[in-house]
């Protein structure tokens, strides 16, 4: 009975310790401000999704953001930055897949399966979702968005590091002409990088497929 008296308490404490560990590595996992998934988390998860077939790769890039923080300051910022990764984490859970901060105001997702047999109506409501205008402070603020998509339907055989790069660069087709979304067709770069990562945008590389 005395063992018994001894041992129920330190399974208590070891069961307590288990929980704050588990709690300490999925709160690694997420970005600290708007709790979508972190790069590192999101790879993983989208590169199992990959394995199954059936998906498309979405990166998102907002705009007006610097003008936005110039503006109204850094917390109108941060406020939209949340508010944005809500709004996209809805569309991904939707959608079938997840959502993820990169950085900065870059964002990613994976769609899957049957959610995006049309994906231009799939990213056609994602941006006008991301686009609604929000209130900070009393006051009416937009931002803009950039979407690039790829979608492997399995006949690609794209790495994620290859389908992310595709959809970088088609995210920044849809930018140079104004906001908005682009499909990009195929795996081969169209253009120029360095070490993986496009000339002139520092930290956006995924890797050399």
């Amino acid at each position: 009975m005395a063992a018994l008296s001894v041992a129920l308490p330190l399974a208590a404490g070891w069961s307590l310790h288990s929980l704050r560990l588990r709690r300490r590595i999925e709160a690694a996992r997420r970005d600290p401000l708007t709790n979508l998934m972190c790069r590192e988390a999101f790879e993983a998860r989208a590169g199992r999704d990959l394995r199954k077939g059936l998906t498309s790769v979405v990166v998102i890039d907002l705009d007006g953001f610097k003008a936005l923080n110039d503006t109204h300051g850094h917390a109108a910022g941060d406020v939209g930055l949340v508010i944005v990764a809500a709004r996209l984490n809805d569309w991904a859970i939707r959608m079938g897949g997840c959502a993820a901060r990169l950085g900065g105001d870059e964002f990613a997702a994976v769609i899957t399966a049957a959610h995006h047999v049309d994906l231009q109506s799939a990213l056609e409501d994602l941006h006008e979702t991301l686009c609604e205008p929000f209130t900070f402070d009393g006051q009416r603020v937009e931002l803009g968005a950039s979407l690039g998509a790829i979608r492997d339907d399995g006949d690609l055989a794209g790495t994620l590091p290859a389908l992310m790069r595709r959809a970088d660069e088609a995210m920044y087709v849809a930018k140079e002409a104004g906001g908005g979304w682009y499909v990009a067709e195929g795996l081969t770069p169209v253009r120029e990088t360095v070490n993986g990562r496009r000339a002139g945008r520092p930290g956006a590389g995924w890797g050399v497929a």
